[in-house]
């Protein structure tokens, strides 16, 4: 199938609890924004082989035979793996456009993950994928092993699930006068997935008054019904406590400092709502 030129809503499929709501996160962003999306499946590469391989320590005549059934079981376990992938996109391609997605197009890769989207990036309007993948089963706790590198890596805006699907009727954008909150304001402000919806922006700490004024008519020139709130105390529990309070659908919000060493001094804002958060994130750099 032809590479779709428009601007994609990505979406990142394995054998994880949350594929179902990813797809439908999905599909109410397309559907918004009038876009198409392409499910991507990708399958990592295996460093051990299904059996470890043991001719070394046999004897000569008997190695050409083993190698053969190692080869054998490799072709075997690829295909099976390919096949499992291909039923997997097809499932969500279903729910997908069950959901009102117009365009879908599914997309199985080999290798690193982040490779894949890095590669992908320039076709990315957003990048949709669960907070765990299928290597953590039912936990509830915990990130992906490759979350905070994803988010890292790329400079699309991305939205982290965590829960079934829900309409969002109303959104918080945690707002700070940043590059990434100024990034996260212009998205809200001008792009049509957010138009009818709530926002309430959010400042913790001192003297934000200049800035969610700033933020505020921003947001308000763009069309968007705002509403502005000034918090005290820690970051991450004020913002969750207001989340609560006001049952906030999702979260919008600037992703990781620029300073890994600020970060682990400090401790990554995104990292500590991204695990204690149970409403999804949209997250812009």
């Amino acid at each position: 199938m032809a590479e779709q030129k428009d601007p994609l809503v990505l979406t990142c499929i394995d054998g994880s609890r949350y594929s179902g709501a990813v797809c439908d996160y999905a599909a109410w962003i397309a559907s918004r924004a009038s876009a198409p999306i392409k499910l991507l499946h990708n399958i990592e590469r295996v460093t051990t082989p299904a059996v470890a391989d043991l001719s070394g320590s046999i004897g000569l005549g008997s190695q050409e035979e083993l190698l053969e059934e190692l080869t054998s079981l490799e072709q075997q376990r690829s295909k099976l793996l390919l096949e499992q992938g291909r039923q997997m996109l097809e499932s969500a391609r279903e729910r997908a456009v069950k959901a009102g997605a117009e365009r879908v197009v599914t997309c199985q890769r080999h290798g690193s993950l982040i490779e894949s989207l890095v590669e992908l990036e320039d076709h990315i309007r957003v990048l949709v994928l669960g907070i765990r993948g299928e290597e953590h089963g039912e936990s509830n706790k915990g990130l992906g092993a490759q979350l905070e590198s994803i988010v890292r890596s790329l400079h699309k805006p991305i939205l982290v699930v965590n829960r079934e699907f829900k309409v969002p009727h109303s959104i918080m954008l945690a707002y700070d006068g940043s590059e990434s909150a100024r990034k996260a304001l212009d998205m809200v402000a001008t792009s049509p997935v957010f138009k009818g919806v709530d926002c309430h922006l959010v400042y913790v700490g001192d003297g934000g008054d200049s800035v969610l004024t700033e933020g505020a008519e921003a947001l308000s020139n763009g069309g968007v019904y705002v509403v502005s709130a000034s918090l005290e105390g820690r970051t991450v529990e004020s913002l969750i406590a207001y989340q609560q309070e006001h049952n906030i659908d999702l979260t919008v919000m600037g992703a990781f400092s620029h300073s890994k060493l600020r970060d682990l001094l400090l401790g990554s804002v995104t990292a500590k709502m991204l695990l204690e958060t149970n409403q999804p994130l949209l997250l812009l750099r």
